[in-house]
């Protein structure tokens, strides 16, 4: 069963925040090295290579519109080979996924969901089929931000045919992870109109068929709560939001976000606040020479952001340069007990909300309790929660996770002192 593929919260590097659409086969590998040796033990595992891998021209974070595409004659993108010199003579990724698999990682690619304009343009074959890309397609389902592909009609004869050619291609590569992009909240109407539902169950059969786990992805957000059921059925993860990134408006709007999906967490799908906009990021921008920039999240932002969503069982896809990592950050990333709540707790809910404090719970495997508490506010605040509110009774020695210390012990009350949009991680342990 495809949930099985992801049991834990996938954790890993996208490339997306920091290339945007313009990423090289070096600057993946660099990337792919240092999580090798300093994160891999922690969990950290896909790497994944966002959007415009298959466009030669791509040489920033933006977009080229219609612009020419390299693509095999299935009607297939493939590597950009100037951009990605080992998918010469027909490799594509494989490659480069080998060389990911040999440092113990597992290696992932986004993809747009539907064909080719070009291909449909030139009514190109698709393999397995005698329809082409044209009998496929829905001319009126467009990206609004992309121009590169024209949705598929899932209705129509041979549309099967083309997805399982895709996967096909994957499992041939050794892709582990596929991220599919403007898909996740499209419109789910029904299949006589373009159906969101409907190239999602293509998709879904394609990997199932295909021979080889792929974790799937679905973006961007945010996901309708009302198909709840629906992604649950079909995908490991999905967006609940658009792009995520560092400003603290986005941020507090997540909180409600995570309350709303909370009971849909877990057993190989996880609900995704998307990618962690920590470290250095937007370093393809043009007229900087390349030197990005840092998060603009303060210190108890990202600590907050962290907390949020390892409690609340995100997967983790960090989107900075991580050669260019500083301590601090990297202290962040490697905190085993953190970490050992995201992968092993359950249960977590929002307990608590006032106008300057949330506060969330969650159960770990041994018995013990997490409780979160985060500062919303611009003012440093005290919170506290009575063990009546976190449905507890009796004594607990309380850890703090981030300072990685024993705390005083606690039997009816448990408090805090938070800077501003600042956050802390308890772990209480039944005395």
């Amino acid at each position: 069963m495809f949930k099985s593929y992801a049991q834990t919260p996938p954790m890993g590097w996208n490339s997306w925040d920091c290339y945007g659409a313009s990423v090289t086969e070096k600057q993946l590998l660099g990337n792919a090295e240092f999580m090798a040796e300093h994160l891999k033990e922690y969990g950290w595992e896909y790497v994944v290579c966002d959007i415009q891998w298959y466009e030669p021209k791509a040489v920033s974070t933006m977009y080229n519109h219609f612009y020419p595409l390299s693509m095999d004659e299935y009607s297939r993108l493939i590597p950009a080979e100037n951009r990605f010199p080992s998918a010469a003579n027909g490799v594509g990724f494989k490659g480069i996924a080998d060389k990911i698999h040999d440092m113990g990682l597992k290696f992932g690619i986004h993809i747009m969901r539907g064909i080719p304009r070009q291909a449909v343009h030139m009514a190109a074959p698709i393999k397995g089929t005698t329809a082409t890309a044209r009998d496929i397609a829905h001319s009126f389902s467009l990206c609004k931000w992309n121009t590169d592909m024209y949705g598929v009609n899932p209705d129509a004869e041979g549309a099967q045919c083309y997805y399982d050619s895709l996967f096909e291609l994957y499992a041939v590569w050794g892709v582990d992870f596929v991220k599919v992009d403007d898909i996740s909240n499209t419109e789910y109407k029904p299949h006589d109109v373009y159906s969101a539902k409907g190239e999602i169950e293509l998709i879904r059969k394609a990997i199932d068929k295909c021979g080889r786990p792929m974790v799937l992805s679905l973006s961007p957000g945010p996901a309708p709560l009302e198909e709840a059921a629906h992604l649950l059925e079909h995908a490991n993860m999905w967006r609940m939001t658009g792009d995520f990134w560092d400003n603290w408006p986005q941020l507090y709007a997540m909180f409600e976000r995570c309350r709303a999906w909370s009971p849909y967490v877990g057993d190989g799908r996880w609900p995704d606040c998307d990618m962690l906009p920590l470290g250095r990021i937007e370093l393809n921008n043009t007229g900087d020479g390349g030197k990005g920039r840092p998060t603009n999240f303060t210190k108890e932002e990202q600590i907050t952001m962290m907390t949020l969503w390892s409690i609340f069982r995100s997967p983790l896809m960090l989107g900075s340069e991580l050669q260019g990592l500083d301590s601090w950050t990297l202290s962040l990333l490697t905190n085993k007990d953190v970490i050992n709540l995201l992968k092993h707790s359950h249960g977590a809910r929002e307990i608590m909300r006032t106008s300057d404090t949330v506060v969330w719970r969650s159960f770990g495997k041994d018995g013990s309790v997490y409780v979160a508490f985060f500062n919303t506010s611009f003012a440093l605040t005290k919170p506290q929660v009575s063990f009546m509110q976190l449905g507890l009774k009796g004594r607990y020695q309380v850890r703090d996770l981030w300072e990685e210390k024993e705390l005083e012990t606690a039997d009816g009350r448990l408090m805090a002192e938070l800077n501003p949009h600042g956050a802390a991680l308890y772990q209480l342990k039944r005395i």
